[in-house]
């Protein structure tokens, strides 16, 4: 799950998986001024709460008068990313400066119906928005058809329908770039460069992005938090020996990732509360079950807070090789190594403790290590 994606209904830009804050100054002589309406809402209240890396954390609060019209005003440090929610409604993304922004949207319909002026950024999501609603629509219907062909054991249909969501998922990244390179001056395109694209696929074109990001926005936490998540993959590239990890296991003692040298080792970042990582454990298990005894090791990095469920989550799901966990979630210092902001994430090592891939799951990792163990 990611640290990671958050606008259109207030998710459609934080993606699948379990998701994962920086300060400038500011004139705090200006003000911002958000004034709405919502049509056909005449009661209840709205909230302004800040994104962070993770969670929302609340900014300001408003009550929604009979007319449907609402005021907040307060001040911001710097431009930043926010939701306005409404009580049982969808919310709205926006970006919030010391500037006069105008809302306006129907009660029925506001994450799609909604409309803001005097906020240039906030149009920017909008058009994000629109990027990636096509993207699910055209993934929605790839699922079904392929799904289909599953079940009925149509293995070259399948295959066609993997090439056609490859073609769908660049086309939107190719669109995201543009937009991107287009207003390099604004903090949705850094948000987005460090959240939305692929950085793993995209990683020349947004670390040529950065150096203009920095001229542009060199105070900004966005900045600052790209080039941190650059800077952990400029040290954890394909062909780089992996960063080592030293932390605690179980039992209490401290175990080191480089301790495993001599073997092909799979570190696994997860936590027992992440849901797509539950799910992937048992074919883990499976692979593990099958290698050990060949030369393969995992070392499993949890980013758990709580040491009861994560021991509770290894022995459930049975999970016998080493584990380690500084219990920090979020701010694990291995997480912040690694640059990791989503979970699950796997790194596959060599013998030397190089990296040879990243990523590998299901299928993809039966290969690889079928390929490995001949």
């Amino acid at each position: 799950m990611k640290k990671q994606l958050i606008f259109a209904t207030a998710s459609l830009l934080v993606f699948a998986g379990c998701q994962k804050k920086g300060v400038t100054t500011a004139d705090t002589d200006k003000s911002y001024k958000i004034s709405g309406k919502i049509n056909n809402m005449t009661t209840g209240k709205v909230y302004l709460d800040e994104l962070g890396e993770q969670t929302f954390t609340p900014k300001d609060t408003a009550e929604i008068k009979k007319d449907g019209t609402f005021v907040m005003e307060g001040s911001v440090n710097e431009p930043a990313i926010y939701k306005l929610g409404f009580e049982n409604k969808e919310g709205i993304m926006l970006v919030v400066d010391n500037k006069a922004i105008q809302v306006t949207a129907d009660s029925g319909q506001i994450a799609t119906s909604y409309k803001v002026t005097g906020s240039p950024d906030s149009d920017l999501i909008q058009q994000l928005n629109t990027i990636m609603q096509g993207m699910q629509e055209g993934v929605t219907k790839l699922n079904e058809r392929y799904q289909a062909a599953a079940q009925a054991g149509q293995q070259a249909e399948m295959a066609k329908i993997q090439q056609e969501f490859m073609t769908v998922q660049k086309g939107s990244q190719d669109k995201l770039k543009q937009l991107i390179k287009a207003n390099p001056a604004s903090v949705v395109s850094v948000y987005a460069s460090t959240n939305i694209l692929n950085l793993e696929e995209e990683f020349p074109f947004v670390d040529s992005m950065s150096m203009v990001f920095k001229e542009k926005l060199p105070n900004s936490r966005y900045t600052k938090s790209l080039e941190t998540r650059l800077s952990s993959m400029r040290t954890t590239a394909l062909g780089s020996v992996a960063p080592d990890i030293k932390l605690a296991s179980p039992a209490g003692a401290e175990v080191s990732l480089s301790s495993l040298r001599g073997k092909y080792v799979l570190v696994d970042f997860w936590a027992s509360w992440c849901g797509p990582c539950r799910k992937e454990n048992p074919n883990v298990v499976r692979m593990y079950n099958i290698y050990k005894d060949k030369g393969f090791e995992i070392f499993g990095v949890s980013l758990d807070q709580d040491r009861a469920k994560w021991l509770k989550a290894i022995e459930v799901d049975k999970l016998t090789w080493p584990h380690v966990s500084d219990l920090k979630g979020w701010e694990s210092s291995a997480a912040a190594l690694y640059g990791i902001t989503a979970i699950p994430q796997t790194i596959l090592l060599d013998k030397e403790g190089k990296i040879i891939a990243k990523n590998l799951r299901g299928p993809a990792l039966e290969e690889k290590l079928a390929s490995l163990m001949k």
